[in-house]
């Protein structure tokens, strides 16, 4: 939707202009900053592009995790990830939530902040899981108006990713990729890509992967996710306490040449190994991102153009 558009339906605020892809920085690729690292990467500064950082770790009035993100973000480029906006839910959005992460954006300066499309809870209580939902017109335009009202809270675009799922609504009339794609586009927000999670939720419903990258547009792409899923049988599970699959690496080649070379992160949240064994994994991301052709006609500072 144009911003002239975006105007006539009350959907543009003044501290959160157009958004444009080319303004986000492409970091590379990282890791995520887990507990068990947090002496090494401080006392060794060991060479990665960027972190990325469970928000909700770190939205705390003082103590040892705020050191250490002090620590960090001072030799690293970060990104604040979130699991609980719950932006999808029905109960109003969290205000005291909102106020204590835009504290933490304003201190510690990401290169984005994202979390996921999904709900977390209903009446007031937290499942600490990332539920699906509808994918209905009605389900983007609730979306799309709370992802507007927190852009305004933080002053900022924010990311949405796409996550796993094992379940279908039987009213739904859009695909994921659909819904995700009308949601960015209503909402003027950015898109995390979860390859694992297009892989994952592919084989367990049965459609195309390749099918949902050509459907999701490139110029809402700012990041991609990379991690392991365990395979149960009869479906797979995203675990993220495995290695990387080769198909979810084939995936991630295609997902390349389609959106370009975006940041990538390695996510890694169980069974979590040595920092090395992270590095190598980010390596190997960097190795076979080379090796991909960006797409014609999409260059980064092309995309996202403000058409005011």
């Amino acid at each position: 939707m144009a911003q002239a558009a975006r105007a006539a339906h009350g959907l543009c605020h003044p501290r959160v202009k157009s958004m444009n892809r080319a303004e986000f920085a492409s970091l590379g690729f990282g890791v995520g900053l887990r507990r068990p690292h947090y002496s090494h990467i401080l006392e060794t500064n060991p060479k990665m592009d960027w972190f990325e950082v469970i928000s909700e770790n770190f939205m705390v009035d003082g103590g040892r995790p705020l050191e250490v993100l002090e620590g960090v973000r001072n030799n690293y480029p970060i990104v604040l990830h979130g699991v609980s906006l719950s932006i999808g839910s029905s109960d109003p959005l969290d205000r005291d939530y909102l106020r204590k992460l835009a504290a933490l954006a304003r201190r510690f300066e990401p290169a984005w902040v994202s979390d996921h499309l999904c709900w977390t809870g209903v009446g007031g209580r937290n499942v600490h899981d990332l539920l699906p939902m509808p994918y209905t017109d009605e389900a983007v335009h609730h979306v799309s108006s709370r992802v507007r009202q927190v852009q305004e809270t933080l002053g900022r675009h924010i990311l949405l990713e796409n996550v796993s799922s094992y379940l279908t609504f039987q009213h739904s009339t859009l695909s994921e990729w659909e819904f995700l794609t009308a949601v960015a586009e209503e909402s003027d927000c950015g898109i995390l890509l979860d390859v694992n999670n297009i892989y994952v939720s592919a084989f367990n419903h049965g459609f195309s992967a390749e099918q949902y990258l050509e459907g999701v547009p490139v110029e809402r792409v700012v990041q991609f996710h990379l991690a392991g899923h365990s395979d149960r049988g009869s479906y797979l599970l995203d675990t993220h306490d495995h290695p990387v699959s080769d198909p979810v690496w084939a995936l991630y080649e295609k997902a390349v040449r389609r959106f370009g070379p975006v940041a990538t992160l390695i996510e890694w949240d169980d069974n979590i190994p040595d920092f090395a064994t992270l590095m190598a994994a980010a390596n190997q991301a960097r190795t076979r991102a080379s090796t991909c052709t960006p797409p014609l006609g999409a260059p980064r500072s092309e995309a996202f153009s403000d058409d005011a």
